[in-house]
């Protein structure tokens, strides 16, 4: 009887974050579990009438506004790469068409050079070999 595989490898359906935007959201991961794990304790505290309580509470507050912080330079570093670095381009994007559009002007340029240069070449062996 043969063996099935464990897994079945399959195409990704989504496209892999930026590095700049997966740092930030790991970083957001990171800071929101430590929050979250914070207050845990601070509430833990304040039931027991622990001496740890006000401390913990104070500094869960603060935690709680650099997680908000770290969560919206997420939305904000996605925001910048997706401004600097364009966006993903679909068929109807347009985008695509303009550069499409410079990537043909860029073409057309270099190809106008080359043949001046070329021309210019052959125009320079002329004259030398009549003079």
């Amino acid at each position: 009887m043969p063996r099935q595989p464990l897994w079945v490898e399959e195409a990704a359906t989504r496209r892999r974050m930026p590095d700049p935007v997966r740092r930030a959201a790991v970083r957001a991961v990171i800071i929101t579990s430590l929050t979250l794990i914070q207050a845990m304790v601070a509430f833990l505290a304040s039931l027991t009438g622990s001496w740890l309580a006000f401390p913990m509470v104070l500094s869960s507050v603060g935690s709680t506004v650099v997680a908000t912080w770290s969560v919206l330079d997420v939305w904000v570093t996605r925001q910048v790469w997706n401004q600097r670095n364009g966006v993903v381009s679909v068929p109807s994007s347009s985008a695509r068409r303009l550069r499409r559009e410079r990537r043909r002007a860029r073409r057309a340029a270099r190809t106008a050079e080359r043949d001046a240069a070329r021309i210019r070449r052959r125009d320079a062996g002329r004259r030398l070999s009549r003079a």
